[in-house]
């Protein structure tokens, strides 16, 4: 699946719930769904900073060209949002990421629903993401 289908997969998903409690509930259990990262990936390096909760994001150049990331925050919601950010975009090339427009921020309404730290942290985790592809696409050029 491209990018964009991966993103209109979770609006369709979230459009059929109405109620944002029902959509904290899904992210949550998104969250639940990513596997912990080790903690040796733990690392001050791996902190995104500008997070009110911890969260770590580790990336991986694969033999492909595509980069793997795994994630984990000590918050439900934000380790939820950032196992959405991480299903859109994991095992993407540099370019992919880098020219990704992640609309889907803006049309499931998660923007608007987060209090100003959750949206500063989520711009974060974004920029440390296209950060990692950044650098990966310089090494590998």
């Amino acid at each position: 699946m491209t990018i964009n289908e991966v993103q209109d997969e979770i609006i369709e998903e979230m459009e059929g719930m109405d109620d944002w409690l029902d959509r904290y509930a899904y992210i949550i259990d998104l969250g639940n769904t990513l596997p912990p990262i080790p903690d040796d990936l733990k690392t001050p390096a791996n902190l995104i900073e500008g997070c009110q909760s911890r969260v770590w994001i580790d990336a991986r150049d694969m033999p492909d060209g595509k980069i793997h990331f795994e994630a984990d925050s000590d918050a439900l919601i934000v380790k939820g949002i950032v196992a959405l950010l991480i299903r859109v975009l994991s095992d993407r090339t540099p370019d992919e990421i880098l020219g990704a427009d992640l609309y889907f921020i803006d049309r499931i309404g998660l923007s608007e629903h987060l209090s100003p730290t959750r949206s500063n942290g989520l711009v974060a985790m974004v920029r440390q993401i296209r950060n990692y592809a950044t650098a990966f696409k310089l090494i590998g050029g």
